[in-house]
């Protein structure tokens, strides 16, 4: 018996009966050998963290739009805070915490430049659409570059929790819906504390029924949510808070729309940011021929529309790349003899 496989005998003997154990995975699309040391959630976690998109999330936005400071959550820091969370939830309730993480690390893969924004202004420039979600599992199947092949092959439990990891989605283990309540509490609170940090809101504003129930600190409102759902959980076959953190937790949200994600000076610069990414969508539909050969053999490849391929590219830019990109497009070059 090798390392895997006494891990794998492992979470069969230990972890709940609620639990996706690796050794029962529904599998990928395409089989292949077993690692001696890894379980399949390990490997996919793996081939995630080692991935372009990854490394991408480092650049691109949360809430606000190219901070001065260095202190503000990116879409990196975000994902890296609902896999600590994830991973806390899924040990206390005895779940799959590899499965989890791999999911967490994996949810945001397709996150757009420019945040919401970004998503936003997709969403209205492709017939299709554009859901976030959708275009993090299109990363893992089938824009990231595994063994020379298009696609990382990850277990069908792990697409699934990145794919149905919004609110009101459905994912089909209870680790996946850990994520999702996971995702929840990382960006109510840590968007509260980069508001408060750039002055959009003042402690004072934060009603006080919030600060009573919830917590009067970053931290300690965390910690509320984490072991109320983990409280609430236990031994169900449903990850949910109480009625009550439920309650004041989506009011809390609703706070963060009206005082925060609306707000003039935190949106100051969607405008600009919309602009750029209309026009850089604009330039590639007159001028297809122009994208990266990677996207154009995609296009030769499969049976996509050309807005998809626009939409792809766009998708994967990072903020400071989609204004480079919109600079090269448009903005004369001082001429040099």
């Amino acid at each position: 018996m090798n390392i895997r496989e006494r891990y794998e005998q492992f979470e069969i003997e230990n972890l709940s009966d609620k639990a996706a154990k690796s050794k029962f995975s529904k599998g990928r699309n395409e089989d292949e050998p077993k690692c001696e040391i890894r379980t399949d959630y390990q490997r996919d976690r793996d081939r995630i963290i080692h991935s372009k998109a990854f490394r991408r999330l480092k650049h691109k936005t949360q809430v606000f739009l190219s901070p001065e400071g260095d202190h503000y959550r990116t879409r990196l820091t975000h994902t890296l805070e609902v896999s600590q969370i994830s991973r806390t939830i899924a040990r206390s309730l005895r779940l799959n915490e590899d499965l989890t993480e791999a999911i967490a690390l994996g949810h945001d893969l397709g996150h757009t430049p420019f945040g919401h924004t970004g998503e936003r202004i997709l969403n209205n420039l492709c017939e299709a659409g554009f859901k976030h979600n959708e275009q993090s599992l299109r990363v893992v199947e089938f824009l990231e570059i595994h063994n020379d092949k298009q696609g990382l092959n990850l277990t069908f439990e792990v697409k699934d929790g990145i794919l149905n990891h919004p609110l009101r989605y459905n994912p089909a283990t209870l680790e996946g819906q850990i994520v999702s309540i996971s995702d929840r509490i990382a960006y109510i609170n840590h968007d509260i504390d980069d508001a408060l940090r750039a002055g959009i809101i003042e402690s004072e504003q934060i009603p006080e029924r919030f600060l009573v129930n919830l917590g009067y600190t970053h931290g300690q409102r965390i910690n509320k949510m984490i072991i109320d759902v983990i409280n609430n959980s236990m031994d169900k076959g449903k990850i949910s808070m109480s009625d009550e953190i439920n309650y004041y937790t989506n009011a809390l949200r609703d706070f963060l729309f009206e005082n925060v994600y609306y707000n003039k000076v935190a949106k100051s610069e969607d405008q600009k940011a919309s602009f750029i990414i209309e026009k850089i969508f604009e330039y590639y539909k007159n001028n297809f021929d122009s994208l990266p050969e990677f996207y154009l053999k995609i296009y030769e490849n499969n049976n996509f529309s050309k807005s998809e391929i626009i939409k792809d590219y766009i998708a994967g830019m990072t903020d400071p790349y989609a204004m480079k990109t919109f600079e090269e497009l448009y903005i004369p070059k001082p001429w040099r003899q």
